[in-house]
């Protein structure tokens, strides 16, 4: 099922499996991805780029599929013996993991920008789809908690997303300009359809949406845009979308969803346990729809993003 070609944002784990699915459904050269890069820090000295990464291997099939990060099949004497050095471990950083990161970290000294390197990856393993990085300029994602400001990965993987938060930040963000490759993909005249990926919306799509030229895109887009919502019964499937709903005094309702993406969607696909919802969702001035939105299997997978498809064409018609 072809609706020509597809730009899907996306930031993690959520985001990474319905991109799996549509890599099964679209000829590689049909698919787009735009990736968050508010995660990214540098630690011992390496870029990482957590999103980025998850994606690369999902697509190639190396994710660890039991934790939903990391590689399959991953050692970690580096990381045993940096703890042993007193050094820091609390980012989990695996023996093959660090080899990808020394390789980023390689192309960037050589002059790549991020966009670059990130295609030389994915050559590497062999995964034909273009990820495209949101920006080569550097956005970081911030939250203001309890304990003060923290950087995302010490809020996310450090203080295991405990602090409660009032506010989110995206550092760079209004400095951020789209690459050519990514102001090229919005302008194709063959893309048909945008994707908004079942990730967090305020900690892995907002960090796009805060970059004036991907804001000012998806605002003057001519084609349809479709999100996913990442609740399912009120709550997240993963991560602490929910916590942060309840935190910054949001209702956990897809309608609240449909209005935090007020003016960059048209359409919400609703789990079935939310079905109640779809009208809700409608005063909004966005377009409901219903399916199995938990991603269990790879056949789960790929039936939400047929779905997808043939709701963001029914939108074209």
């Amino acid at each position: 099922m072809s609706p020509g070609k597809v730009l899907a944002l996306t930031g993690g784990v959520g985001g990474a499996k319905l991109g799996l699915g549509l890599a099964h459904c679209l000829p590689p050269e049909a698919l787009t991805f735009v990736v968050n890069t508010g995660d990214d820090f540098e630690h011992l000295g390496l870029p990482i780029s957590p999103d980025l990464d998850t994606l690369l291997y999902t697509l190639a099939g190396e994710a660890n599929a039991a934790q939903g990060w990391g590689r399959e099949g991953e050692s970690w004497t580096t990381l045993e013996t940096l703890r042993a050095l007193g050094g820091a471990a609390w980012f989990q950083l695996g023996d093959r993991d660090l080899a990808l990161h020394l390789r980023r970290r390689e192309l960037l000294d050589q002059g790549a920008r991020l966009t670059e390197a990130t295609a030389a990856l994915a050559k590497a393993f062999r995964v034909p789809q273009a990820l495209l990085p949101m920006s080569d300029s550097p956005v970081r994602t911030q939250v203001t908690t309890e304990q003060g400001l923290l950087a995302f990965q010490e809020y996310f993987v450090r203080e295991r997303c405990a602090p409660a938060v009032s506010a989110i930040a995206y550092a760079g963000a209004e400095d951020a300009s789209l690459s050519p490759e990514l102001a090229a993909a919005f302008a194709d005249p063959a893309l048909s359809l945008i994707v908004l990926c079942p990730s967090n919306p305020f900690l892995s799509v907002a960090p796009l949406l805060a970059i004036p030229g991907l804001r000012a895109a998806l605002a003057a887009r001519r084609v349809p845009a479709v999100a996913i919502c990442p609740l399912v019964g009120g709550a997240a499937v993963k991560g602490p979308t929910a916590k942060l709903m309840d935190e910054l005094a949001m209702e956990r309702t897809p309608a609240a969803i449909a209005r935090y993406y007020d003016g960059f969607i048209d359409g919400l696909v609703l789990d079935q346990q939310d079905e109640a919802h779809a009208e809700a969702v409608r005063e909004t001035g966005v377009t409901p729809d219903v399916a199995p939105t938990l991603m269990l299997s790879l056949e789960d997978k790929i039936a939400l993003a047929e779905h997808t498809l043939r709701f963001g064409a029914a939108l074209s018609a």
